[in-house]
């Protein structure tokens, strides 16, 4: 069985009155973990509150206080692909991330993922990501090293401050010309709970994407997110009418099945541009991973 050597964490949600028990929270919370899991996890002592006290079975459930609990896998995949680090100093640390690998432990991931590798690789425990990734797509992760400086990074990506360029490919028409598009709408979580939708309301995601090159039956593009939702691109993308090759979530969700090393995700995160907030110089980091054009 996999442990994870570190928590992770829930923050409790604001919901109506009266408030479920922490026990019929967990469980609705992480659907593919039992009730029984969960109490024996609890007794254990392996669900802890922000001052990392043991929880006990009537703790109470008061919104926005925190949960710590140590993901627990039976069986867990091998990613057979390796990040690359390609920066370090004593505040960042720039990584490429390989396809098929998540950014932080989740669902049957827990040493398989980019954080908890680069912790066992480098032996910085306090490595912290300052934005994520999907486990699809690969290309550049930055992390924090230094607590301290921490927040200023992290301002950065808050206040939409990095310029972010990614590729992708699509299937087109050997017709088709290239174009630009400034795309923006409002991306909502959607059901099931791992897929995101677009809805009404107050624009919140906004991409410029370009039709760079046709070749054959294929069309590459530069993509630039604006702004940071999950899934943005692969939505965006597929209104326009052009999936991503090998997204097993959009434009139409696929059956379950284990990954194909052989068929990743054509979307990489190419490059990351920042002016730094303690050097005050511009900083561009880019990967060299290429898709299959």
């Amino acid at each position: 069985m996999g442990i994870s050597k570190h928590p992770s964490v829930v923050t409790l949600p604001e919901t109506e009155k009266p408030y479920p028990s922490i026990l019929a929270f967990l469980s609705k919370r992480f659907p593919t973990i039992s009730r029984n899991a969960w109490e024996t996890r609890i007794s254990e002592g392996k669900v802890l509150d922000d001052t990392g006290h043991r929880i006990t079975p009537d703790y109470q459930y008061t919104p926005q206080n925190r949960i710590f609990y140590f993901r627990e896998v039976s069986t867990e995949p091998i990613i057979p692909f390796a990040e690359k680090i390609l920066y370090s100093d004593d505040e960042i640390l720039v990584v490429c991330k390989p396809h098929f690998l998540p950014v932080t432990p989740g669902g049957r991931y827990v040493d398989e993922c980019l954080l908890n590798r680069l912790r066992n690789s480098t032996g910085i425990k306090e490595l912290a990501p300052l934005h994520r990734i999907d486990r699809e797509t690969a290309g550049i992760v930055l992390f924090s090293v230094n607590k301290k400086s921490r927040g200023l990074y992290g301002t950065l990506f808050m206040n939409g401050r990095v310029e972010k360029t990614y590729q992708a490919l699509s299937a087109c028409l050997q017709a088709q010309k290239t174009a630009s598009w400034n795309v923006g709408n409002r991306i909502e979580r959607g059901e099931p709970w791992f897929r995101m939708k677009t809805a009404p309301g107050k624009e919140n995601a906004r991409s410029v994407i370009n039709l760079v090159e046709v070749k054959g039956e294929r069309a590459r593009f530069i993509l630039q997110p604006e702004t940071g939702k999950t899934h943005q691109l692969r939505i965006h993308m597929s209104g326009l009418g052009f999936g991503i090759l090998n997204d097993r979530y959009y434009p139409e969700l696929q059956d379950e099945r284990e990954d194909n090393f052989d068929t990743p995700l054509q979307l990489v995160a190419q490059m990351i541009r920042f002016k730094d907030p303690i050097s005050g110089r511009y900083r561009t980091f880019e990967s060299e991973r290429t898709l299959l054009w």
